[in-house]
């Protein structure tokens, strides 16, 4: 198997989370010549195609000859071009390993779509990603089907390791919606946390700019420190926590409104709706 540089990458979808990789990928060294995106929408197509990629309207040419096939596109039209993708490879001796970011569709149902005339059905990878890979912060639950070899597991590392700082392999598919529910969901839990923070602040009298900008650099402060230090998040919270203090008066008026039962019961309301997707997403 090529490696990542030598390899030649499809995308099916040309969205935001497909351009955030791309140009991960393009700032490590991947020629831009060995990646094609297929696109119907000419926005969408010509942000990419100014990233100097190739571009197309077909997932067939897209995907024609690929080593490596990013499904991103919404999880809706999954099922329409896998098994377009799959008629078109009936002749081809070597199917790609297929890395799919479309929320919910499940192996079982990517296995059968992609399964081509003659009974064969190529490797598959399941990422779930979250929108720090914009940024190039991105975090990532990924499972695979039992096929898939050590060396792709290697080459499917590297792939995200242009967008994502944590990849983490989870050995049951199951446990994909609960990364849903923490690292999938969670950038929102934390946006709405400032937006609660930056209001509060503004109703003591801040404006409204100063306090954004305070709470968004703590927020970054704070998630650079989880990451950066040694100490795990507990220690870390007893640090900044003097007894009697106003971390601690904080604290305590979370606890007493049940702070870690609110964060246990949204991430559960996550993880149970991301299944509930993928069941109905299934049957389509």
């Amino acid at each position: 198997m090529p490696s990542l540089q030598e390899s030649k990458l499809a995308f099916i979808g040309g969205g935001n989370m497909a351009s955030a990789i791309i140009g991960g990928l393009v700032s490590k060294g991947v020629d831009k010549q060995n990646i094609c995106v297929s696109e119907p929408w000419d926005v969408n197509r010509e942000k990419v195609a100014a990233m100097g990629v190739k571009t197309t309207t077909s997932n067939v040419e897209a995907g024609g000859q690929a080593d490596i096939l990013i499904i991103a596109v919404k999880p809706q039209t999954t099922k329409g071009v896998c098994q377009e993708l799959a008629a078109a490879w009936s002749q081809r001796a070597n199917l790609p390993i297929i890395v799919s970011i479309a929320a919910g569709i499940t192996l079982q149902s990517l296995q059968e779509w992609l399964r081509t005339s003659d009974g064969r059905s190529t490797h598959i990878v399941r990422v779930m990603p979250n929108t720090p890979a914009l940024v190039s912060e991105g975090a990532s639950g990924i499972f695979a089907s039992e096929d898939v070899t050590l060396e792709e597991k290697a080459l499917v590392n590297a792939l995200l390791s242009s967008v994502s700082k944590a990849t983490e392999w989870v050995d049951k598919e199951d446990l994909l919606d609960v990364v849903t529910g923490l690292s999938g969901s969670g950038p929102a839990y934390f946006f709405a946390m400032v937006e609660h923070l930056v209001a509060s602040a503004t109703a003591l009298g801040l404006s409204k700019d100063q306090a954004t900008r305070l709470a968004s650099q703590t927020c970054l402060g704070a998630g650079k420190m989880l990451v950066e230090s040694s100490d795990d998040p507990t220690q870390l919270r007893k640090n900044v926590t003097s007894p009697n203090g106003t971390t601690h008066a904080a604290l305590q008026t979370f606890e007493s409104l049940g702070f870690q039962g609110t964060v246990d019961k949204a991430v559960k309301a996550a993880t149970s709706r991301a299944a509930e997707l993928g069941n109905t997403l299934g049957k389509l």
